[in-house]
């Protein structure tokens, strides 16, 4: 069950006593998530509300707690190193919340993580959440349902809008993962969409994209050549005028191939519906699965 995370997530928080990692603890407890260890250098052998114990370091929290999985809350200068640490002490999945995160840092990073063979989600993303079993980030669980739609997006913002219409009309999720809008990013389109096709609770995929980069055509000529479930699709950004950056730092138009026009035509030409408002993509992924 779950995509990239499941019932067998043991979290590692890092930054767990700052004022968005305490809070966003809080949260995933709340929501069923099994948060196992904390780390906040410095503030070993402390516990958080009591109950979740703290680490100086990462690979101690992972070798006393059995922790598999780590989300990063840390400012911006010190992201990197916390991926670096992660990484070093063999989590399978590090989901980096923090944005900001230099370019120049992210080429180390994702170099590294992919010599150590671990998955990277973010960063500048609000993390994944299974509906109704576990999540990582800051995704709200009160407006997923539990269902079989995947839902993939590189805008934060219109993830939670999507979720909260497929939701609305009753249409549940199987999986919500935001990957992130920065130029360079862990895990991407073909990334989650792969993890979905295979997911056996997965019936149809709704994409929401943005202006800037190939990433969105890069998916689309994957969905036509290798899935074979439905998916449906939204750019974020048609009316942005060129050279003006739109909400992240990924999202601008530097060349004709980052326009909306451009990614929504790739969409249509790979068979992927495309929804012109975030809240037509509920008529698409009815469509999609009453055809599925």
């Amino acid at each position: 069950m779950g995509v990239f995370i499941g019932p067998e997530t043991r979290l590692v928080v890092q930054g767990i006593t700052g004022r968005d990692g305490s809070f966003h603890t809080r949260e995933m407890i709340d929501y069923g998530t099994k948060v196992v260890a904390g780390v906040t250098p410095g503030k070993g052998g402390q516990r958080f509300d009591d109950d979740v114990p703290v680490f100086n370091t990462v690979d101690e929290a992972v070798k006393e707690t059995g922790a598999n999985t780590s989300v990063i809350y840390v400012p911006a200068s010190f992201a990197a190193d916390a991926i670096f640490e992660a990484a070093e002490s063999e989590v399978d999945l590090i989901v980096c919340i923090t944005e900001g995160v230099p370019v120049g840092d992210m080429v180390r990073v994702l170099s590294y993580v992919s010599e150590r063979g671990v998955r990277l989600l973010g960063p500048n993303c609000p993390g994944l959440i299974v509906p109704g079993c576990c999540k990582v980030g800051i995704l709200p669980g009160q407006i997923v349902l539990d269902g079989n739609v995947g839902v993939v997006s590189r805008s934060g913002t219109l993830t939670y809008e999507v979720i909260f219409q497929l939701t609305r009309a009753g249409i549940g999720q199987s999986a919500c993962v935001g990957i992130g809008g920065d130029p360079l990013i862990g895990t991407d389109f073909v990334d989650c969409l792969t993890a979905f096709e295979e997911d056996s609770e997965t019936a149809a995929i709704a994409m929401i994209g943005e202006i800037g980069g190939t990433d969105e055509q890069v998916a689309a000529e994957f969905v036509s050549a290798k899935m074979n479930k439905p998916v449906v699709g939204f750019i974020a950004g048609q009316t942005a005028p060129p050279g003006r950056r739109m909400g992240h730092a990924g999202a601008i138009i530097s060349g004709s191939e980052g326009t909306a026009l451009e990614k929504m035509r790739a969409f249509q030409e790979n068979g992927i519906g495309v929804a012109e408002r975030p809240a037509d993509l509920v008529g698409l992924i009815q469509e999609a699965l009453s055809r599925s």
